[in-house]
Formats: C-alpha cells, structure tokens, sequence
C-alpha cells in the first residue's frame, strides 16, 4: 500500500528534532532507519502527517566505553555495533544479536535509538538492552532524564517515552560474563517466534516476542540466584508471560520454545 500523505524535514540536530516534536505534538515521527516505521505507515498503522529525518544527526552515532559502562548513541546503527571493537571486548551479546538482525541492508540502516523506541516485543536488541540491565536517556524539552530498561516498554509499540521526547543515548554495563542468545525462527531473516536473552550467566534473563512487550524472565533469575538448577529455572521461563497467537504458534508452543531456549541458552552462557 501507498502511505498517507505527509510532510517530511531534516533535523539539524537533536534539539532541532526537539523543537519540531514540540511543535507538531502527536502528528509527527521521527525517522531513523525507516525499517520499522516505513512498512506500518504503507498498511495505515501509522499515518503521522510529519516526518522528522533524525538520522543525518551524526553526534548521536558513538559507542565508548567510561566508568564501567558502554555509552552507544542512539543513531549507532546494527551494522557498527556488530563489527564494534569495544562492543566486542566489553559487551559481546549486544554485538552478538544486533548481527542477527534481519539482513545486511537492514543492519546498514537501521539504529539502536530506533529499535527500542519502536517498542517491538518480537525485535532481539530490545530484549538484549532489557537482559543487561541496560538504561535509557531520553531528551525533550524539559531536559534530559535516565529510564531503566525495565521501566521503558509499556504495550505493543508502545513506551514511556513522551510525544516531544526523542532517545538520545542507550547505556548498557560493560559485561563479559557468559552469555547467550537463542533465537528461532522460520527463516533467517524472520522476526524470531521467541527469543532468550541471557547476560552475566543468568543474572539478566529478557524474553522476545512472550508478550506484548520485551520481558524480563524474573522467574528464571530468581530460581538461578536461589541456586536452582539450569533445567528447574528454564521450566519458569513464561510464568507471567503472556505469549502472542498468529500464524507462526499458539501459546502453548511458545510457552515451549521459551522453556527450550531459556535451558540452551543458559547452558551455553555457563
């Protein structure tokens, strides 16, 4: 399908995006990659009647490494973070999973900053951000404010993050202790039927596509920390999930597939 009409503008900078959230208020959105906005916009999902270009915003394409954490702008795109040399040496998930994001093109494009504010339970670096226990920085016009991983996501597509609001930064702790990503899907490039995300050996344990947002597998954790075994937390993967039914699975083979990738993932980040 053909979008509605919209008019369309290049932000100079992240206040200028700012400025002009602020002044068209619901009507706009920003346009980073465009891979997830520009597909919900051609079935009439989204239908703003502004675009903001942030993504010529080349000051928010960083990722460093200070006071025990990784700082990564929000424009850093999947591709920079797979080949990322601080990316590998203090945070390998992050790298590990962006690398799985659909295909070269989309990877090219695509940014850290649009992805989680996409707010997609079924997208892998939300989950990864969420199992690190990562934070993220929002700007608007009141000043800039930190919001835990956990507090972002509210519903499908949907966060805290306010309409005259844009990310400006993701903050992740630099962490090599184990970790593993489990993915299944029909195709490689597909959106993952579930997905597992486990950081520092199990401490951080984020679910994808068991919900209507990324989920923290808190049952997992809790059952690892009080010295449960691999096998007995991973049967907790989905208490308190609510898993989606379409055309791929219904609950119950998700409830499956969570409880599966949750023990080979912590297998494997052990």
């Amino acid at each position: 399908m053909i979008p509605a009409a919209f008019d369309y503008t290049v932000a100079e900078n992240a206040e200028h995006a700012i400025q002009l959230l602020g002044e068209y208020g619901d009507e706009a959105k920003l346009l980073a990659g465009g891979h997830s906005l520009i597909p919900m916009m051609k079935f009439r999902l989204a239908a703003p009647t502004q675009l903001i270009d942030v993504a010529r915003i080349s000051d928010l394409s960083y990722i460093r490494q200070e006071n025990g954490q990784v700082a990564i702008g929000a424009m850093t795109k999947h591709a920079e973070l797979e080949t990322n040399d601080v990316i590998a040496a203090a945070c390998p998930i992050l790298g590990h999973v962006a690398s799985l994001v659909g295909d070269p093109s989309v990877r090219h494009r695509g940014t850290l900053g649009g992805t989680i504010a996409h707010s997609d339970p079924a997208s892998d670096l939300p989950a990864a951000v969420l199992a690190l226990g990562g934070t993220i920085v929002a700007r608007g016009p009141n000043g800039q404010r930190e919001i835990a991983a956990t507090d972002f996501f509210t519903g499908y597509f949907e966060s805290v993050l306010a309409p005259d609001e844009m990310i400006v930064e993701v903050k992740v702790p630099a962490n090599t202790g184990g970790w593993n990503y489990q993915k299944f899907n029909r195709r490689a490039q597909d959106w993952a039927i579930v997905g597992v995300a486990v950081a520092d050996g199990g401490k951080g344990v984020a679910l994808v596509n068991m919900g209507s947002t990324p989920l923290r597998a808190t049952a997992v954790e809790a059952a690892l920390a009080g010295g449960g075994s691999v096998a007995d937390a991973a049967e907790l993967a989905a208490e308190g999930a609510v898993p989606p039914v379409d055309n791929n699975a219904d609950a119950s083979y998700r409830t499956h597939l969570a409880q599966v990738l949750t023990r080979r993932a912590l297998e494997a980040a052990s």
